[in-house]
């Protein structure tokens, strides 16, 4: 009689033993299982009014795993539910103090453990530094980012007070500031709120597990600890990671559970991929198909509705329809400038006539996500969200997006 039954869900007529039918059948109805729990999982994220510190290594997966047309478009969909999609934030990175580096970091033209041909310097002055953010602010930058070689902050009482210096005149010309200076402890890092630091930067770069293959000199729970410091201080964290590493697929999806289940989702959520420097032990790692960026951008943005996502080092490299691809996505900053640390970086004027072309403005300073009612998913352009943009670079859109 098992020979003549055709099951549905097999698609076939089964010709085997009945209790190879039976394994058989209940295979597909455990596949059928799988695929509605994951649909589950995606619903879920593109359905959140709220957010989730609760989540799994499983469900980010199952999200991060999902066919990338329908990852990139449900990631784009809850986007505008917290983001006016057209806002992107134009943030400038400053090296205040180049070079000459303990740590061991492979990827690195800073340590000095490598011969990369870069020279250490001292501490820039204040005065420069705000010389550098009076120029950014100019060009229309909100976000002013400033960052030291160094693998922690003890014993540098002097350098603290001047960046401390630097901080208050970033905010004095209406930027945010954020400062990337290695490990800090609690008081270093209240210091800092006090001054009135807007974000601090520690990034985690990549998963646990593949971590050590990275860097050895500095724990993960090393710089959990920095991170954990700075939000007890009250300031926003800012941490991601870098794509590129040697690492595989799950090493994304690591990455993502390492920031998506912090107690607090980190502020801003950075994505670098690898920027292969001559010297450095990573020089001929395999380049990170876009894909694989788009893909973390996307998840990242399910799991994450409210952090603002960067795309950072590396864009250089990308051509302007995957940056807007990463936009779509859920991206909604980019660093802009002459220079990002070491490596090259995408210029003022370029990005602004980018933003032309696509109906983008830069984002003001200080703008925070909130939830938006559902008529507001089809938005007019809010130009109480746009910043002061030198005259003549933005054309100013009404046009439903």
């Amino acid at each position: 009689m098992w020979s003549k039954l055709s099951n549905p869900l097999l698609g076939r007529r089964a010709t085997s033993t009945p209790a190879v039918a039976l394994l058989a059948i209940r295979r597909a109805y455990s596949a059928a299982a799988v695929d509605s729990t994951v649909h589950g999982v995606f619903q879920r994220a593109i359905n959140a009014t709220a957010l989730r510190t609760d989540w799994t290594r499983a469900e980010i997966s199952a999200i991060y795993n999902t066919p990338l047309i329908d990852l990139t478009h449900a990631a784009g969909t809850l986007h505008r539910r917290f983001h006016n999609p057209g806002a992107i934030q134009m943030c400038t990175l400053m090296n205040i103090k180049t070079g000459g580096c303990s740590e061991d970091c492979s990827y690195c033209a800073q340590s000095s453990r490598y011969q990369t041909g870069l020279k250490a310097t001292k501490l820039s002055n204040v005065e420069s530094v705000l010389a550098a953010a009076r120029v950014a602010r100019d060009n229309g930058s909100t976000r002013f980012c400033m960052g030291a070689a160094w693998r922690d902050m003890r014993g540098r009482k002097s350098s603290l007070r001047n960046i401390k210096a630097m901080v208050e005149g970033v905010h004095a010309l209406g930027l945010e500031s954020c400062v990337t200076l290695g490990m800090l402890d609690e008081a270093q890092a209240k210091e800092l709120k006090d001054a009135g630091l807007t974000a601090y930067n520690h990034n985690v770069d990549t998963s646990r597990e593949h971590y050590p293959k990275v860097i050895t000199t500095r724990s993960y729970d090393e710089r959990l600890q920095t991170i954990s410091n700075v939000r007890d201080a009250g300031i926003k964290v800012c941490t991601g990671g870098i794509l590129g590493l040697g690492e595989k697929p799950e090493d994304h999806v690591g990455l993502l559970y390492t920031v998506a289940t912090m107690p607090s989702h980190p502020e801003s959520f950075p994505v670098n991929t690898l920027v292969p420097i001559e010297g450095t032990p990573l020089f001929k790692a395999t380049r990170i198909p876009f894909d694989a960026v788009l893909r973390t951008i996307a998840t990242a943005r399910l799991v994450m509705p409210t952090a603002i996502i960067r795309i950072a080092a590396g864009r250089v490299d990308m051509s302007e329809e995957k940056q807007v691809l990463c936009f779509l996505a859920g991206a909604n900053a980019v660093f802009t400038g002459e220079k990002m640390l070491t490596t090259a970086c995408s210029g003022w004027e370029e990005d602004l006539a980018m933003f032309n072309r696509w109906g983008l403005f830069p984002m003001k300073a200080h703008v925070e996500p909130v939830l938006r009612k559902a008529e507001e998913s089809s938005f007019q352009v809010n130009t109480s969200l746009l910043a002061d943009a030198p005259t003549g670079s933005f054309q100013e859109t009404s046009a439903t997006v």
